[in-house]
């Protein structure tokens, strides 16, 4: 159609029509209504059939079982006036805007059976339903492509309108004439039927319009809320310099109050000891101790607040040297010498005393764990042996450490 409806909504809108003509007009019996697309396919297709009873009482809804007009339809290549072929009414309502007739069947130059079978047909009438183009268009009726006929000239270049359907009522015999009555009632009708469908048109652009507002309004609501990331994001960078101002104002500070006190830095003294420690331990396992090296000469050029410091010390040194511990199997030696560090009175670390207390507590585990472990394995080699010293091959437990050690 010319114009988009709601599926439900058109067909409800065409049995309507098809209704108030049928019970209007005695001598009526049957109704279709034909949507015309738009250009400049102008495809012609039924959307519904009406039949009324001879009481006029109830209407049977439906379409033929077979109709060249039945979805898809034809379009206007396939029905316009051409020589090869026969004539319809359709295309002479679509194409001249204007209504035809069939007063008489035997003499319908326009009937399609008739042409081809030589068969007549009801008696009937075919009413455009037509639209004017600044209401269904606004201002761009201008741009549209339009079909043409046979003879190459465009369809509606003249005309205000557009059709945007075709009413076909039919008749008992004799009963219906050119400018009769009924045939002017079906053309008021049919106006009415035009301004019901360009409501309906209307409704339908309102909602998408509003659709539409929704969307650009989400849309916006998107790009200003990314723009305010972006923004809140970048100022990120402000802080980071406020930061950096400050950590080289807290590092001449310290520098400061060294000088004056005559005191040693305490934090390069502390880092000294663990490397001279790392260094030692270089042979089994070069690539963690290497790694916690590069980490703590990384925190001497750092100057944090206290509370930062000691958190950047738990997860980035302290759970190093603990996992470094654990797959060592010299654990207990370097154990104590960390002791030993932890010690001095001088270095004045957070939690000194608790890691000191703690290496204490785990360095006399390790020992009895390691103790239980020999012990362990020496029954397990005994009872596979037999109690005796034999071939047997045995399974002997693999010391925790030593598997950290190799993996």
């Amino acid at each position: 159609m010319t114009i988009k409806i709601n599926k439900q909504a058109l067909e409800s809108a065409c049995k309507e029509i098809i209704e108030t003509i049928l019970f209007c007009l005695p001598d009526a019996f049957k109704g279709t209504v034909y949507k015309i697309g738009a250009p400049p396919h102008i495809t012609a297709k039924r959307i519904t059939s009406g039949i009324i009873d001879e009481d006029k009482q109830r209407i049977s809804w439906g379409l033929p079982e077979r109709s060249d007009y039945n979805p898809p339809g034809k379009t206007w290549l396939d029905y316009r006036d051409q020589p090869d072929r026969p004539l319809e009414a359709m295309a002479w309502c679509v194409e001249r805007q204007r209504s035809w007739t069939s007063e008489d069947p035997e003499l319908d130059q326009r009937s399609v059976r008739l042409q081809t079978d030589g068969i007549l047909e009801d008696y009937h009438h075919m009413e455009p339903v037509l639209i004017r183009k600044k209401d269904l268009y606004a201002n761009n009726h201008n741009h549209l492509e339009y079909p043409r006929n046979y003879k190459g000239q465009t369809l509606w270049e003249d005309s205000d309108y557009v059709v945007a359907a075709v009413i076909k009522i039919h008749f008992r015999p004799n009963t219906i004439k050119i400018g009769s009555p009924e045939t002017r009632l079906i053309k008021r009708l049919s106006r009415a039927f035009g301004t019901e469908l360009l409501s309906y048109q209307l409704r339908e652009e309102s909602i998408e319009a509003m659709n539409q507002l929704a969307q650009d309004k989400l849309d916006s609501c998107n790009i200003l809320a990314d723009s305010l990331r972006n923004a809140i994001a970048k100022s990120g960078l402000i802080f980071s310099l406020i930061k950096l101002e400050l950590g080289c104002l807290r590092v001449q500070w310290e520098n400061l109050l060294f000088e004056r006190t005559n005191r040693k830095n305490q934090k390069e003294e502390a880092i000294q000891q663990l490397d001279s420690i790392l260094r030692k331990i270089t042979e089994k396992a070069e690539e963690p101790a290497k790694e916690l090296m590069d980490v703590q000469k990384k925190f001497l050029t750092f100057s944090l607040p206290p509370k930062r410091g000691v958190a950047w010390v738990d997860m980035q040194i302290e759970k190093r040297w603990t996992r470094l511990l654990e797959n060592l199997s010299e654990e207990s030696e370097l154990a104590t010498q960390v002791i030993n560090i932890l010690n001095d009175p001088c270095l004045n670390l957070p939690f000194q005393e608790k890691s000191r207390k703690s290496l204490v507590h785990l360095k006399t585990l390790f020992q009895i764990m390691n103790q239980l472990e020999k012990s362990t394995n020496a029954v397990l080699q005994q009872l596979l042996n037999g109690g005796k010293n034999g071939n047997s091959h045995c399974c002997v437990l693999p010391s925790p450490l030593e598997a950290n050690a190799q993996r």
